[in-house]
């Protein structure tokens, strides 16, 4: 019969193998993918949460909703908030150094020794049992703890300030995706519009063939336009799926979730920029969230290199014991004896200081200093960088705001060339291929409208983006 020390050897023995055969390997060839069967029924992807906002489909959004509902169900603000609350918790950490440290303890000691007494040792058994309090406090020490309190509110700072930076990123995100399916939308329905108008000319072309009026070479020109109306509609519905997608997952929704739309032709067009571009560069440096970050990040260091320096001066303690003990006390050739229960106490003041340690501190000194000059440096290359950045996005705005004029004034033209090529064709006056070619100039001038509008949208939208408007108004 087996007894049960050598039977849970024997268990023992088969997890270590069961673990061994199974465990997780390299891929076993550099020329084939890793077979990742055995670990796919434990790594499964968790599902989107209960709380992801679904929209309505019937709702028709604004894009101010659109960044509110982003701003709540897109996990990048969630990554972001999390970090500044452990930052903030590192703050907390930091201020508790100023105070001083209280523990209770339970100290039980037995002990046995001999005692030498005139020519002969005596064994004796000393058991203690003490509860009591623990103190221990830092009076000074040259400011270190202040500058380690310095260092993390400025990471404080600095998190809360990425924070920001990633709420005007996300601002931004929407805002792009939201202008990028109302472009698409609006050729979609440019693309529609472009489709009746060639279905309209096939037909003027028919009934004039009927007369003798036309040609077959004309009537074939026209379906030609015509097929090549409905191919551009087809393109145009896949980019509309693919930009949708895209704004649902800026919103943090799923891309099956419909989201409504007003169109493009609803929306007010900027007429002018409300601001130089020498004002909006110091807008940027005084509100960019991502550059006030920086300047934390710089704060941070400099108390770093004070934090190093402080090492080089010595610290001042106080700690201490009270409590009560209680001891029982048994010696070789006597009877044991307890002793009653009384107070302990213990106080003491200490000054450490170190004088040599390898020069660690003349290194950590060395590499805080390095790392000053390092964030200085980062933020000098980050402010050209904003200031190259701000004046980009105000050249975009301004040349988006006079294409938009000129793409109006084309469609406006095209619109009155294609009704008049048209209505000189049923009377006889203009020939069939006068009219495709006014209509296909009435295609591009739509779809240059649609694309002017939109991309003026969203220059002013970068614009903000770069200068740090996003976070006070949501919207250009």
């Amino acid at each position: 019969m087996v007894c049960f020390r050598e039977l849970s050897l024997i268990m023992l023995c088969m997890l270590v193998a069961d673990g061994i055969a199974f465990a997780q390997k390299a891929p076993p060839v550099p020329n084939r993918p890793w077979d990742a069967a055995s670990v796919k029924e434990q790594l499964t992807v968790p599902a989107r949460p209960s709380s992801a906002f679904i929209p309505n489909p019937v709702t028709t959004y604004t894009l101010a909703e659109l960044i509110d509902i982003a701003e709540q169900n897109n996990p990048d603000t969630r990554v972001a908030w999390e970090n500044a609350k452990a930052r903030a918790s590192d703050l907390g950490i930091a201020k508790a150094a100023l105070y001083p440290t209280l523990a209770a303890v339970a100290l039980a000691e037995s002990a046995r020794y001999d005692i030498f007494v005139g020519q002969s040792y005596y064994r004796q058994t000393a058991e203690t049992f003490s509860p009591a309090l623990f103190l221990d406090y830092t009076i000074f020490d040259f400011g270190k703890r202040s500058h380690a309190i310095a260092i993390s509110r400025n990471n404080l700072l600095a998190a809360d300030f990425a924070f920001n930076d990633t709420q005007r990123k996300l601002i931004f995100e929407v805002m792009q995706t939201y202008y990028e399916l109302l472009n698409r939308q609006g050729q979609q329905d440019a693309a529609e519009a472009n489709l009746k108008n060639a279905q309209t000319v096939e037909q003027a072309t028919e009934a004039r063939l009927k007369h003798g009026l036309a040609t077959l070479p004309d009537l074939l020109e026209a379906r030609s336009a015509m097929a090549q109306a409905d191919y551009d509609l087809q393109a145009t519905i896949g980019a509309t799926e693919i930009a949708h997608g895209n704004l649902a997952t800026a919103l943090g929704i799923s891309p099956t979730d419909q989201v409504k739309l007003e169109g493009i032709q609803k929306l007010e067009m900027p007429q002018t920029i409300d601001q130089t571009v020498e004002a909006a560069i110091d807008k940027a440096l005084s509100q960019r969230p991502d550059l006030l970050g920086r300047v934390a990040q710089l704060r941070a260091a400099a108390a770093e290199v004070k934090g190093a320096r402080s090492a080089y001066f010595p610290t001042l303690g106080l700690n201490g014991t009270a409590g009560l003990q209680r001891a029982y006390t048994e010696q070789y050739g006597f009877q044991g004896t307890y002793s009653p229960t009384h107070e302990i106490w213990r106080a003491g003041l200490s000054l450490r200081w170190t004088l040599f340690d390898g020069a660690a501190r003349e290194q950590r000194l060395a590499r805080a200093k390095a790392d000053e000059k390092q964030a200085t440096a980062t933020l000098d290359a980050i402010r050209d960088e904003v200031e190259n950045e701000v004046w980009s996005a105000y050249s975009t705005a301004r040349t988006a705001l006079r294409e938009q004029r000129a793409a109006a004034a084309l469609l406006s033209a095209a619109s009155e060339s294609y009704d008049a090529a048209l209505k000189s064709y049923n009377y006889g006056v203009r020939s069939q291929i006068d009219v495709v070619s006014a209509q296909q100039k009435l295609a591009q001038a739509r779809t240059a409208d649609v694309t002017a509008r939109t991309d003026l949208l969203t220059a002013m939208a970068a614009l903000a983006f770069q200068t740090g408007d996003l976070l006070n108004r949501k919207g250009p």
